[in-house]
């Protein structure tokens, strides 16, 4: 029985398709795409062949969330594996990346072998492990990066934490590069961030609370850049948040560094004007930043010195945020608003439809080297179904992650996944849920 879904607007960069048409998909892999314009015909469905009616929506390649915190292990209270790709799936994501800081950290492949083993069993999209680059991310010495990546690791990160140590830095991009993977850096110098809890400016000052100035993060990225340039290796910026980390970026990439880079939702939206609120659900790390950073951040979207679009899901329980500010826990759940929040950018100009699908799935997929991004024949058939226009208000208590720490309560977003596909599967409908699915190939 193969699956047909008719008359959706097909977004897909990678074969240079914006327009109207069919997808036919056999086996859990995309098999024809028809365009009428390109003189395709149309192939009526057979009696056992099922057919979605896409109308009116928009159908893209699976988007690939390439900075999500799952929890799993040792934080089971903050997330797990079932709850985190439940959300993804809701929020229209069929591939995440989970970050290494787990208790116990993913610095070892038995460690990365439980996750994907979990994700076999619970979860509901694929997931990729990223690694640590340090044995339990305390920055003293290496993980053992060749069993990472032997056990699954698409990457390499002690995101959370920065790695303050220059030549342990430098060992590991040379390690990473001879593994073929990418380094995921957390830029931040520690010791100018201070214990800082927002953006160093006027609001702090006005607030009174301990800042965390922009150039703590620029000179671990300019840092970062030398060393890429220096052994060769691929390095990709983790939530990049100041105009001056946007301009080192854009200056590397002109001199051939292979560098890329990633920035959240609530970067591109909000800036430390927010934290007047007082609401712990707006202290992120970075901080949000003042508005002439925001608009860096929109120039480098535009102009592609940013690549991706990348949520830093990171959940927490009621217990980390509901305490004064300086002693709430950094992050914001972000799985089930990362479509709504990013196509504001689309809706205001920012970026054209195509541009955005290649930030939130095409180039994800690319920097990680994992399959996805693409609605090509043969690849599995990974893909959201958008209704563009679809007005829904953010309810964090009815989202699927155990987080609900987001500053965006109450918002009302324009755009949202309507449904998502795993291997040609359904596994979310927005009237129906959650379609659990126990298929192993969900993490491979």
């Amino acid at each position: 029985m193969a699956l047909l879904i008719r008359g959706g607007c097909i977004v897909d960069p990678t074969q240079g398709i914006h327009e109207v048409g069919d997808i036919w998909i056999d086996k859990g892999r995309i098999h024809r795409i028809v365009l009428p314009s390109r003189g395709d015909s149309a192939a009526a469905p057979g009696p056992k062949d099922e057919v979605i009616e896409a109308k009116g929506l928009t159908v893209i390649p699976g988007i690939v969330d390439m900075h999500v915190h799952l929890r799993e292990p040792g934080y089971e209270y903050k997330e797990t594996i079932a709850t985190g790709t439940r959300a993804a799936a809701a929020g229209g994501v069929t591939t995440v990346a989970c970050m290494a800081n787990t208790k116990p950290a993913n610095d070892q492949g038995a460690v990365c072998q439980f996750i994907l083993a979990k994700a076999q069993k619970e979860g509901v999209v694929r997931v990729r492990p990223i690694g640590a680059i340090s044995r339990g991310l305390e920055g003293a010495e290496l993980a053992e990066i060749g069993e990472l990546k032997e056990s699954g690791a698409v990457a390499i990160s002690d995101d959370g934490r920065p790695v303050a140590d220059s030549l342990l830095m430098r060992r590991a991009m040379e390690y990473a590069r001879t593994f073929g993977l990418p380094v995921i850096s957390h830029c931040e110098d520690p010791h100018l961030a201070a214990n800082g809890v927002m953006n160093e400016g006027l609001v702090s000052l006005e607030l009174g609370l301990r800042g965390i100035p922009r150039i703590a993060e620029e000179v671990m990225v300019a840092r970062d850049l030398l060393l890429a340039e220096w052994t060769g290796c691929r390095l990709h910026i983790a939530h990049v948040s100041s105009a001056g980390s946007v301009r080192l970026i854009r200056e590397a990439k002109e001199r051939g560094v292979a560098v890329t880079a990633e920035v959240t939702p609530h970067h591109l939206i909000l800036t430390d004007e927010a934290v007047r609120r007082w609401d712990t659900n707006t202290k992120v790390n970075p901080p949000l930043r003042s508005p002439k950073d925001v608009e860096a951040l929109h120039q480098g979207l535009a102009d592609g010195t940013l690549d991706a679009i990348a949520t830093d899901h990171a959940p927490h329980g009621r217990v980390d945020k509901e305490v004064e500010y300086e002693l709430a826990a950094f992050g914001i759940s972000g799985l089930e608003t990362l479509l709504g929040l990013s196509l504001m950018l689309v809706h205001q100009g920012t970026l054209s439809l195509e541009d955005w699908v290649r930030k939130v799935s095409c180039n994800p997929a690319k920097i990680l080297n994992i399959p996805g991004g693409t609605l090509k024949p043969g690849v599995p058939a990974d893909l959201t179904i958008i209704n563009m226009e679809r007005s829904w208000r953010v309810d964090p208590e009815a989202f699927f992650s155990k987080g609900r720490n987001t500053p965006f309560h109450g918002w009302t977003l324009r755009g949202k996944a309507v449904m998502t596909f795993i291997g040609g599967r359904k596994v979310f409908h927005e009237s129906e849920g959650i379609l659990a699915t126990t298929d192993a190939s969900v993490c491979l």
